[in-house]
């Protein structure tokens, strides 16, 4: 009977435990999870500090799900290193796990900046874990004053959930716009209107200079008073077991298109790794929930002696904020001379599509999400523009722009 081990226990490790159940029932399956919970949504922390959702709507499977999978959980654990030769695991309290086949879902750590006397501010946080909103929750009052140090996708869904619930938020960031890692010069601008109108004082192209007296200093040489400090500025992939064990590495660890690391019988999974982007048509870390669950369950499949392949990930954004619908797909990185953008822009909308050699590579939507998933198949299966009627795509999603037989290959027989 094999033994399977799972080391972290989110998306990736979910979708590991169904690809292994997909193709063995008997096996022993063993999670190591750093966290005292059951697998649940990252996603929706923000939803739960801002009153939307429950703490029991925010498991991503079932109560019974590890039962249901005969799985065993061993809780408020870490790895600590791999034995390639023997085949196991040891934990952060001494024990060993023997493995037949082990995946590393270990996900990613947020990167602290370590400003000047950030020690003695009280109050400061990540926000990438449950466990990081129940402790921000446990401090605020209607009238903390709250400072995040970034303004990407973990720092303003830290600020949504929290709007309502405190006196005021302020965010900074080094760059020069919002969300710089997902929107434009044309399009942040959009997000970045909306967040000042709700009363989100933003400090762009500005960070932390000092902490002192319960006040930031900023480089600008503003003074920012705040009782609640949140750190956003980014996340870092968790490779050290990897390295540690001489496996391959980069941003993230190496993954083939089976999940398959450099060490053998190992494979890895999530925000860990770095793989194959099909829009990029080259390797990075793509840190996404639904990349996460498909590689998770390749793994399992291919640990448990199946033949699964993984090889068409792209980026993907899907986020609510503030009442607004921001949906991203793709690279925005022009490769030649052939590459062109369409934008059509309202005061409060936007679709930006991103076009290289012929071929949708990606697009930025705010407001105008309708039939989405058209364009986020184009830019994953690289369809050839010309084969479509794509002027007429970009202002009328509808799938009468394929061909008859496209659309039956492509959509499952919707004519």
């Amino acid at each position: 009977m094999k033994q399977y081990v799972i080391i972290g226990n989110g998306i990736a490790a979910a979708g590991c435990i169904e690809g292994i159940r997909s193709k063995d029932k008997n096996g022993s399956i063993t999670v190591v999870s750093k966290e005292n919970h059951p697998v649940y949504c990252r996603p929706l922390i923000s939803y739960y500090l801002e009153g939307k959702t429950s703490l029991d709507h925010i498991n991503y499977r079932p109560d019974d799900f590890y039962k249901v999978n005969n799985c065993d959980v061993i809780y408020n654990k870490t790895a600590d290193k791999i034995d390639t030769v023997n085949k196991t695991v040891k934990l952060s309290d001494g024990t060993e796990l023997h493995y037949t086949t082990l995946c590393i879902a270990t996900g990613s750590s947020p990167f602290t900046p370590q400003f000047k006397g950030i020690e003695n501010v009280k109050h400061r946080f990540s926000f990438i874990s449950l466990d990081d909103a129940l402790e921000i929750e446990k401090v605020i009052t209607k009238e903390s004053k709250v400072l995040i140090v970034g303004a990407g996708l973990i720092g303003l869904k830290c600020a949504e959930g929290l709007h309502n619930r405190v006196a005021k938020i302020t965010v900074c960031d080094l760059s020069d716009m919002i969300l710089s890692s997902i929107l434009d010069k044309d399009t942040s601008p959009i997000i970045e209107k909306h967040l000042k109108d709700i009363g989100i004082e933003l400090l762009l192209s500005d960070s932390v200079d000092y902490f002192e007296d319960g006040k930031a200093v900023m480089k600008s040489k503003k003074v920012v008073d705040f009782d609640i400090l949140i750190t956003a500025v980014g996340v870092r992939p968790n490779i050290s077991l990897v390295s540690d064990a001489n496996g391959k590495v980069n941003r993230g660890i190496l993954i083939d298109e089976h999940m398959k690391t450099s060490l053998d019988d190992i494979y890895a999974a999530g925000d860990c790794t770095e793989g194959y982007d099909a829009s990029l048509k080259s390797d990075r870390v793509l840190a996404l929930l639904p990349n996460a669950y498909m590689q998770g369950f390749t793994a399992g499949v291919n640990m448990a002696s199946g033949s699964a392949v993984f090889d068409n990930a792209i980026p993907m954004n899907s986020i609510g904020l503030f009442g607004y619908h921001v949906m991203t797909a793709g690279s925005y990185i022009s490769g030649n001379d052939s590459s062109l953008t369409d934008t059509q822009m309202e005061d409060t909308s936007a679709k930006k599509f991103f076009v290289d050699d012929g071929v949708l590579k990606g697009y930025i939507f705010i407001n105008e999400t309708e039939k989405a998933g058209i364009f986020t198949s184009l830019i994953r299966n690289q369809v050839p523009l010309d084969t479509i009627n794509f002027e007429l795509l970009k202002n009328i999603p509808t799938f009468t722009a394929f061909s008859e037989k496209k659309r039956r290959k492509q959509f499952g027989g919707v004519v």
